[in-house]
């Protein structure tokens, strides 16, 4: 059985109602809130500038401080949400997000890993749920959240 103070919790997000970018700027903001950085990892450029101009403008009151990893002159370990193609944590991240199929070894070393997939990416979808059951096959915490029909989250059995 792993050990739960250093074995990440892992959380899937199975999207249907809005765009990955719109649901990932309130669970990035909360990372933050709980004092974590983020890591944010996606292999297409164009899902990654999505998301850069979803983080700066999801709340009329405020932005979440980010960057590209791949920007030129950019210092990656400074960033509090880095969105990069590729798992590295360079910042320190306690959080990650997945997008867009991109898979880690279960036993990666944040405090939590979501898994963000939308309904209509049948890959996407498969890869959630072969990573969803090696996790719980390794014993790890495992959430499975749907969106509701306002945006919302709503936990399901998985």
């Amino acid at each position: 059985m792993p050990d739960a103070a250093t074995s990440p919790e892992w959380w899937f997000y199975h999207l249907s109602r809005t765009t990955l970018e719109q649901a990932a700027a309130p669970l990035m903001a909360k990372c933050l809130e709980a004092g974590w950085r983020v890591l944010a990892v996606s292999p297409s450029a164009e899902r990654r500038a999505a998301l850069d101009a979803a983080l700066w403008t999801y709340d009329d009151k405020s932005f979440l401080p980010h960057g590209q990893a791949e920007a030129p002159g950019l210092d990656a370990t400074r960033q509090p949400v880095l969105l990069s193609a590729r798992p590295d944590n360079v910042n320190g991240a306690a959080a990650l997000v997945l997008m867009d199929g991109v898979t880690v070894p279960v036993d990666a070393p944040y405090t939590r890993c979501m898994v963000m997939f939308d309904d209509g990416d049948s890959g996407a979808r498969t890869k959630a749920r072969a990573q969803f059951k090696a996790a719980k096959d390794a014993g790890l915490v495992t959430r499975y959240f749907q969106q509701t029909p306002k945006g919302g989250w709503s936990e399901a059995g998985g």
